[in-house]
């Protein structure tokens, strides 16, 4: 296995960034996600680093094989954004989603983000099953901040304190 190399990523990856999850979404899940519905990959900087956030990707020999991103919607909460790992290279014996999570987490620890939140598709299972073996739990779309970013798609939704 290739070092594993995890980096913040800005503008000049928004064309690998939309290649790897418009590829999950629509071909793999079969999801009716466009890239219309994700603005926020043409933007990278200004919708997550501008705003106190961030967007890191992972790479393998300069391969973007998986991404995560951080929204700071203020009163410090965050966003769990973009959580993709590439078919190939997921699971627990390459960690990579758990090195990407690793990351955000400890960002928002230094970042005064206390609250982590996260909004995702029923039909990404395997997802859910991450989220809840990483301390999220599942709330109610009501018991979200005001503020949260939502997504149209987004039908379950977590939550994790990380204070």
């Amino acid at each position: 296995m290739k070092p594993l190399k995890i980096k913040s990523i800005d503008n000049s990856y928004s064309t690998q960034a939309i290649n790897l999850i418009i590829e999950i979404q629509q071909n793999e899940f079969r999801t009716s996600i466009t890239i219309n519905d994700q603005p926020d990959l043409f933007e990278i900087e200004d919708y997550y680093m501008q705003k106190g956030g961030n967007f890191w990707g992972a790479f393998i020999e300069n391969e973007l094989v998986g991404t995560i991103a951080l929204a700071n919607f203020g009163n410090s909460n965050g966003a769990v954004r973009k959580m993709f790992v590439k078919e190939s290279f997921r699971g627990k014996e390459l960690g990579i989603a758990q090195e990407l999570l690793n990351e955000l987490i400890s960002f928002s620890s230094a970042h005064n983000i206390t609250d982590l939140y996260l909004g995702t598709i029923d039909v990404f299972k395997a997802a859910q099953r991450f989220y809840e073996r990483n301390n999220f739990t599942i709330i109610n779309k009501e018991e979200l901040p005001v503020s949260f970013p939502l997504m149209n798609a987004d039908n379950l939704f977590y939550h994790l304190n990380i204070k």
